[in-house]
């Protein structure tokens, strides 16, 4: 065995360790799903087993890494990367710097985003109780991220309009539709909430447990919709309904008018899907 394979054999051994010690910090201090981890721990090992490495510069090159995953999904690929990307990240923190070669990002195509259709949403409404049923009309109705949703004060709530708390903490006026406010008044009297309108034993709901019911609540009708999905639908039915992009945009909190132009995409794709089945001249004969 030469220098340079006993070089590798003992590098090795060290990214392995460092391994197991990233693994337990994304456990401990990130919260990190179990699921998470195995995939973070799958994909390090992987590239590790593959890596190259040269005395000289302290140089990692994963080339064979990269070839091992090329036939996989692009966003397999991406995903792989980016776990190791943020293993690397750990260990500069750990003052264990390399130059690292052939880890370029895998680009996947952007995919439209998936809104819950209005009927869905009605069928799912329909088989909740009032509580529960305010949680999805609030995220669909003000077109809410999951955790604006669960820092929406009762003192933000005006006659027509909440004042929001986005991304970076800026805030922005969201309008309240009137029979929306009216079942927001009634909840707030009945339930009595102190400081947020969603709280359980004197405090916001968590991310995990909004999620949770709005899941929950989908699945009752065989649908899986998530919070953000409601999102979707609100910027989709909105642009389907004649609101102005540039409004639609002010009020979802988008800082780029392009983010909110997908939305125009998806429903120039409906369109044609809609087209494709109407056309007589794209029916079967």
């Amino acid at each position: 065995m030469n220098d340079t394979e006993n070089l590798e054999i003992f590098a090795k051994d060290f990214l392995k360790l460092q391994k197991d010690k990233f693994l337990r910090f994304l456990e401990q201090n990130r919260a990190c799903s179990k699921l998470t981890i195995k995939v973070y721990n799958w994909a390090i090992a992987e590239a590790i087993e593959g890596v190259k490495i040269y005395e000289s510069r302290r140089t990692l090159d994963f080339m064979a890494f990269r070839e091992a995953i090329s036939d996989q999904k692009p966003n397999t690929i991406a995903k792989k990367v980016s776990a190791v990307r943020s293993f690397l990240s750990f260990l500069e923190s750990q003052n264990y710097k390399f130059y690292v070669k052939s880890l370029n990002s895998a680009k996947t195509p952007k995919a439209l985003p998936k809104p819950a259709s209005h009927k869905h949403i009605l069928e799912a409404l329909s088989e909740l109780n009032k509580d529960d049923a305010l949680l999805i009309e609030v995220l669909y109705g003000l077109g809410l991220r999951i955790n604006e949703a669960r820092t929406l004060k009762i003192a933000d709530i005006g006659e027509k309009f909440a004042r929001v708390i986005g991304k970076g903490a800026k805030t922005r006026q969201a309008p309240i539709l009137p029979k929306l406010r009216e079942k927001i008044s009634e909840f707030i009297a009945e339930r009595e909430p102190k400081i947020y309108l969603f709280e359980e034993k004197g405090r916001e709901l968590s991310d995990n447990k909004i999620r949770y019911k709005v899941t929950k609540a989908f699945a009752r009708v065989g649908l899986k919709v998530t919070p953000h999905q409601l999102r979707h639908a609100f910027a989709t039915e909105t642009l389907n309904g004649g609101a102005s992009i540039a409004d639609v945009s002010e009020i979802l909190g988008h800082s780029r008018l392009a983010t909110t132009e997908i939305y125009t995409k998806l429903s120039s794709s409906k369109k044609l899907k809609s087209y494709l089945e109407a056309h007589p001249l794209c029916r079967s004969e």
